[in-house]
């Protein structure tokens, strides 16, 4: 079932959006070499809950795996998603990290991703996260009344490959506010045309996951690889349909 949400329940999620804007925010200036991620992911639970909010990811559950231990997904190079924070994971220079953030806040959520370099990094990275969050804005445009899941899709999935890189497999974005994943399911390939029609007071949150080498991936439990081992990036917004372009609403 896909909600429409209320304009009460906008302006709820609105405001754990906020919260999710303010600690990506926050975390990217702590990410620096010698960090670890569960140094990050501290953090990052820190702030939520200093705003009354809850890490919509801790303790997360879904069938046959444990609970997601973190309140924060801490996916380095080759992790695609669904990073687990860990103290043995330690930053370096010219890593790329991918920070995933979900908040709760009064039964509402927001979600947002961003993929940051770890120092200095290479123009093969720079390159990778540019485009990654390119298709991202390119998907955000399309998510218009009158359009379709589908046109988003495309749009997302038509950039990545025109630029050489490859669309991770099996990962897609989701509907989210009454929920952390709601329906419409959101992949990033598809067909123009086909799909959900978008609707007014829709909230999505739309992530293109770009590998540089293969589509293929492999998980292990909660967290998904490419398979031939080469780096990912992951950028992700909450956003609302409105009656003219799309409300962005994880921005600071």
């Amino acid at each position: 079932m896909i909600y429409i949400k209320s304009n009460r329940e906008i302006v709820k999620i609105k405001k754990a959006c906020k919260i999710v804007a303010e600690v990506i925010e926050l975390v990217k200036k702590n990410i620096k070499p010698g960090s670890t991620t569960l140094e990050l992911n501290l953090i990052a639970e820190d702030y939520i809950y200093s705003k009354n909010g809850r890490p919509a990811f801790k303790d997360y559950k879904v069938s046959g795996l444990p609970a997601f231990p973190g309140g924060l997904c801490t996916s380095v190079n080759n992790c695609i998603v669904h990073g687990i924070p860990s103290s043995q994971t330690v930053l370096n220079e010219g890593d790329i990290i991918s920070i995933d953030v979900g908040v709760e806040l009064d039964g509402y959520f927001g979600d947002a991703a961003v993929t940051c370099g770890v120092g200095n990094i290479s123009e093969e990275n720079k390159n990778l996260l540019k485009i990654t969050k390119e298709a991202l804005d390119k998907g955000i445009y399309f998510a218009k009344i009158g359009n379709s899941i589908g046109d988003i899709s495309n749009a997302i999935g038509e950039y990545i490959v025109e630029n050489g890189y490859y669309v991770a497999d099996q990962l897609t974005g989701h509907g989210v506010g009454k929920a952390l994943h709601e329906e419409p399911v959101i992949p990033n390939l598809g067909e123009k045309s086909k799909g959900h029609m978008i609707r007014k007071n829709m909230t999505l949150a739309i992530e293109p996951m770009v590998n540089v080498g293969t589509s293929k991936v492999m998980s292990r439990e909660w967290e998904y690889f490419t398979n031939d081992g080469k780096n990912s990036a992951h950028f992700e917004h909450t956003i609302l349909v409105t009656e003219t372009n799309p409300e962005i609403l994880t921005l600071i």
